[in-house]
């Protein structure tokens, strides 16, 4: 059965917030992947973007706090609104998909769903009812962030 997490986004303190959650919370981050990380010649990264938190997890108890800054290009979240997703971590591809065929269709499609550039199988819309959502299999993690 698929995991869901909270995902949340920053302008540019991703890193700072969550050293401030694990120091509450405990534990160590399962992940951290820097936007220089997975920059390449279809992807470029300003380099001002290049340290911003690309993703970052902590798992707290069987749930899994995420989070990213978002680059510059894109502009900054409202801090008071539209700054959180809910995020799936499917077990399989196929699951993935469903979930994503599924809980897209009516939606607006913000990230086709495929192979990412950091080695998921990844997608990410807005349902029909304005609510962001992400999808993911890692097959590195089966279905664990």
């Amino acid at each position: 059965m698929a995991l869901i997490n909270p995902h949340i986004n920053f302008n540019g303190n991703a890193e700072e917030a969550f050293n401030f959650y694990k120091s509450v919370f405990g534990g160590e981050f399962a992940k951290i992947i820097r936007l220089k990380d997975i920059s390449s010649p279809e992807f470029p990264v300003a380099e001002n973007d290049a340290n911003k938190i690309m993703h970052i997890a902590l798992p707290i108890g069987n749930n899994v706090l995420m989070a990213n800054d978002v680059p510059e290009f894109m502009g900054q979240v409202n801090e008071n609104e539209n700054r959180s997703k809910i995020s799936i971590s499917a077990e399989s591809r196929e699951e993935a998909y469903k979930l994503f065929s599924g809980l897209s269709a009516g939606g607006s499609i913000e990230a086709p769903i495929g192979d990412s550039p950091w080695g998921s199988y990844f997608g990410m819309f807005r349902d029909k009812f304005g609510i962001e959502w992400m999808v993911d299999f890692d097959p590195k993690y089966s279905g664990k962030v």
